[in-house]
């Protein structure tokens, strides 16, 4: 029930005294699937702890994604990957703890940013940070592009997530060629 709340995500069962349409339409209501119910099911059965780390996660990794307020298909499967590597989940629980971190980010974005990234920087460890924070460039080059704004948004992250300038900027330096300052530079240079 907690990783429901955290994630935004419905409770199926009938509440207590719900009337017996209700309660006949039970975990199948509101076109949730027996498969969705599983994946739940076993995202619940993590460890509070765990669930939180990938909710943040993967909401921060959303944040990064959407930082040039689109989310494209391979951003998507991107942070899906990385879930299933980065949280030992398996595909079905990575597409839907992307699917519910990309809404949340979309509906609370503007408030919800600083406050999910400084709870995740409070309980990840550096490495994860470390780990995290690469992620966002990665998602930001999905395109092989890393834009002004995106760029600006993966700072905007390493700031929240207390990581060092001397991290970020040896982290952002294994994607320098993704920058498209950097592009430009190089497409200007070669041009004269």
């Amino acid at each position: 029930m907690a990783l429901r709340r955290f994630l935004g995500v419905p409770d199926p069962r009938p509440a207590a005294g719900a009337s017996p349409e209700v309660e006949a339409m039970g975990a199948g209501s509101a076109g949730e699937t027996a498969t969705v119910r599983r994946i739940v099911g076993r995202l619940e059965a993590l460890p509070p702890e765990q669930a939180r780390y990938l909710a943040g996660f993967a909401y921060i990794l959303s944040r990064a994604a959407n930082a040039d307020l689109a989310v494209t298909d391979d951003e998507t499967r991107l942070m899906e990957q990385l879930l299933e590597e980065y949280g030992s989940l398996d595909e079905g629980q990575a597409v839907l703890v992307v699917q519910i971190a990309k809404l949340q980010e979309t509906l609370y974005g503007s408030t919800e940013d600083y406050l999910v990234t400084r709870e995740f920087a409070r309980t990840a460890t550096d490495e994860q940070r470390r780990a995290l924070l690469r992620c966002c460039f990665l998602i930001t080059a999905t395109d092989d592009t890393i834009t002004a704004e995106e760029a600006s948004v993966v700072n905007e992250i390493a700031r929240e997530l207390s990581v060092d300038r001397t991290v970020l900027n040896s982290i952002r330096e294994e994607f320098v060629d993704k920058l498209s300052v950097i592009q430009r530079m190089r497409r200007e240079a070669a041009a004269s």
